[in-house]
């Protein structure tokens, strides 16, 4: 398994999902969305998943947490719902239908919640796996090792555990309803620190 395995998509969303992730969210934030991509691809592969829809697994994946940033932070809602709704805008003026978009929010929703059944959303399921890995090291013994490494190496974790980290306690305290609350009293801080992909680098 390698990256050349995963093309990018090559479509006005996907281009555009880039481009605004690369724009507005910090080298270690993007890196993380990419990684998170192709983690979610990898387990796609591995648990024999064929039935993806891949363009919208990478702009989901991309854009996952560009709710996070003060551009498109919203004082009301959560960050996932902010990020899905900037994945509608984007999505919208690339010409997806109307339940198309729908499905990017619902796919940026669902990535944060405890865990998502492939049977009710199988893009929803893989990205919520994939950032469960890059952000926890959850399920890091299922890919193959050279794979981790080589991701990794092409897409630097950097300062991703103090940002991501610190972004978070962010969002729980200005908005202690929403899933931030629950990563936060999870101890996402603490495996951030601990995941086992920070050795890897």
């Amino acid at each position: 398994m390698r990256i050349s395995d995963f093309p990018r998509p090559d479509s006005l969303a996907a281009r555009g999902a880039l481009a605004l992730a690369t724009e507005y969210q910090s080298t270690a934030l993007t890196a993380h969305a990419v990684r998170s991509w192709l983690w979610a691809e990898a387990f796609a592969v591995v648990e024999g998943r064929p039935d993806v829809d891949h363009e919208l697994l990478y702009v989901a994946a991309i854009l996952h947490d560009i709710g996070t940033v003060p551009e498109y932070d919203n004082h009301a809602i959560s960050y996932e719902h902010a990020g899905g709704h900037v994945g509608v805008a984007l999505t919208a003026g690339a010409g997806w239908s109307a339940d198309r978009r729908g499905r990017v929010l619902e796919v940026i929703v669902r990535h944060n919640w405890p865990s998502v059944d492939p049977e009710l959303d199988v893009e929803g399921y893989l990205l919520e796996i994939a950032t469960g890995l890059d952000i926890s090291g959850l399920r890091s013994d299922v890919l193959p090792d050279e794979f981790l490494r080589e991701v990794l190496e092409a897409y630097p974790r950097g300062t991703l555990a103090h940002e991501f980290g610190a972004c978070v306690i962010d969002q729980a305290e200005r908005k202690p309803t929403t899933a931030a609350r629950r990563l936060v009293d999870g101890g996402v801080v603490r495996k951030l620190a601990e995941n086992p992909l920070e050795e890897l680098r």
